[in-house]
């Protein structure tokens, strides 16, 4: 059985599973419709997402975690990037 969810129902999601604060509200709003365009029927994992992904607020704060990462063209090559309407980043962890 399946349940479509509104974005609200997706943040409400990770409140529910004390992950209120993993990701910023705008990052969660971007984080919905990222899955829902790489695949509507994603079953949702709160605790997987969190382990997953993880949402920077600039570019600079990703560098200090990969060394390596010196331009926004450096992060788009290595991983998956969703662009936050903040000007933050979420990124696949890799």
């Amino acid at each position: 059985m399946k349940k479509t969810i509104s974005l609200e129902d997706f943040r409400d999601e990770f409140f529910n599973h004390g992950r209120g604060n993993q990701f910023s509200w705008n990052g969660l709003e971007a984080l919905y419709n990222y899955l829902e365009e790489i695949n509507s029927n994603y079953e949702l994992d709160v605790i997987g997402l969190c382990c997953e992904f993880t949402e920077y607020k600039d570019l600079n704060e990703i560098k200090n975690d990969y060394e390596y990462i010196e331009t926004e063209e450096d992060l788009y090559n290595t991983t998956s990037v969703i662009k936050v309407k903040n000007g933050g980043y979420i990124i696949q962890n890799y």
